[in-house]
């Protein structure tokens, strides 16, 4: 018998957001703590919503996609929304062949765009860059 290494995934906080960043393969055991730390969390602090950015993640299998889906409706259960972004073509296209729903899942194309959908997107001046055809000159009065 292999014992698989435990894997810790960071769950990092955006003021009332939590964001979660998967990368490679994640096994079972790992997906299933991952779900109860998310539910933990957002039980005991003032969580409004959950961003999962899957962009690292080359395969979501079954388990997985059932996983995610019982995040969200824990964290849907709890007053928080969960956004998922950072799917490639072929995982959503390998989601559909599985007949996967994903009941409260919002999806978005990156965590900007699942920030924006949560409400709580950076404003111009918290960004570190700055928006394509603003000036960067000091304003000359």
């Amino acid at each position: 018998m292999i014992l698989q290494p435990a894997v810790s995934v960071p769950v990092l906080e955006l003021g009332d957001i939590l964001l979660v960043t998967l990368q490679g393969d994640l096994h079972d055991g790992a997906a299933e703590q991952l779900q109860h730390d998310i539910t933990h969390r957002i039980a005991q602090q003032s969580v409004n919503g959950v961003v999962i950015d899957i962009s690292g993640v080359e395969i979501v299998d079954s388990f997985l996609g059932r996983v995610l889906a019982e995040i969200a409706a824990s964290a849907r259960l709890l007053a928080a929304r969960t956004v998922l972004t950072g799917m490639r073509p072929a995982v959503a296209i390998t989601l559909v062949e599985l007949g996967l729903a994903l009941p409260g899942l919002h999806t978005a194309l990156d965590v900007e765009s699942a920030l924006t959908l949560l409400g709580n997107a950076p404003s111009a001046a918290q960004s570190p860059h700055p928006q394509e055809g603003a000036s960067c000159k000091p304003n000359s009065a």
